[in-house]
């Protein structure tokens, strides 16, 4: 394990492990998308899939920027994640209880990565790193509103559709 010696180092480190929590999610959304019966669900995670390719960039620019390479690193947590949703689709269910069940672990995984931009946000703003703080801040609001999206969908339609 490298030495983080400095909030320069820290922040890097955080960099790192959202440039892998992101790069690991790409290969479930396609699982997630064959797997989900609601069509207002399915765009969701489309969309999430689509902005998460987004993200990987900002990310590798933010990389650029700051002269470092955000590969090399592995998130253990996101692997957890990722490991926990793909074994989730694997369960007897209903299509109903299905769908409420991948919106639980879509909204783990936004929980961890509003966690780490905003860590990383304010690192970048204590780096005097203002321009990645704001890039930072953009991404954070992405996962805030894909998480309140799937908060919407479940409270509107799909939970009531699991519990029926």
């Amino acid at each position: 394990m490298s030495k983080l010696k400095t909030l320069e180092d820290l922040f890097e480190h955080q960099l790192k492990d959202l440039h892998s929590a992101e790069s690991q999610q790409m290969p479930l959304y396609p699982k997630l998308i064959e797997a989900t019966n609601n069509k207002k669900l399915k765009k969701a995670i489309k969309d999430q899939h689509e902005q998460t390719q987004s993200q990987l960039k900002r990310l590798e620019k933010i990389g650029d920027k700051i002269g470092k390479k955000l590969t090399g690193h592995k998130c253990k947590a996101m692997e957890g994640l990722v490991k926990e949703a793909s074994g989730f689709l694997e369960e007897k269910t209903s299509p109903e209880v299905l769908d409420a069940g991948i919106i639980a672990e879509l909204q783990r995984i936004e929980h961890y990565e509003i966690s780490g931009y905003g860590t990383a946000r304010r690192y970048a703003q204590q780096l005097d790193q203002h321009d990645i703080a704001e890039q930072l801040g953009k991404t954070l609001e992405e996962e805030g509103d894909a998480d309140e999206a799937l908060n919407d969908l479940a409270i509107e339609v799909i939970n009531e559709k699991a519990e029926a």
